[in-house]
């Protein structure tokens, strides 16, 4: 069994985790004859050339669940900045290439305040 890739949990520990207030939470899976390598390429690049400059971003990774689920989770600095940034993804080449290798039925979103 390949060992867990921690990049993207390690970056929260990186930065002020006050600064947290909001999480998007999508779980889904992934359409027929996609991989998981091509999802993770894919993350990366939104990653790279589309998360990267947005400040309110604290951070962005995937989770791998049982029966071929996972989840894309974001966290950021309020919900509403959570939730104005998935906005973007419908606007953007890379983002929508990676939207593209989802299941649109399984697809389910939502969003969250931290309270403590």
């Amino acid at each position: 069994m390949a060992s867990p890739k921690t990049t993207g949990i390690s970056m929260i520990f990186k930065n002020n985790t006050s600064k947290f207030l909001g999480f998007e939470f999508a779980v889904f899976q992934l359409k027929d004859g996609v991989t998981e390598e091509q999802l993770l390429a894919l993350s990366k690049e939104v990653d790279d050339k589309f998360l990267s400059n947005k400040k309110e971003v604290l951070s962005h990774f995937l989770l791998k669940g049982k029966d071929g689920k996972y989840a894309d989770v974001a966290i950021a600095t309020t919900q509403v900045k959570a939730e104005e940034v998935c906005q973007l993804w419908l606007h953007n080449d890379v983002t929508q290439k990676y939207l593209e290798l989802l299941d649109q039925e399984s697809v389910d979103m939502s969003f969250w305040s931290r309270i403590s």
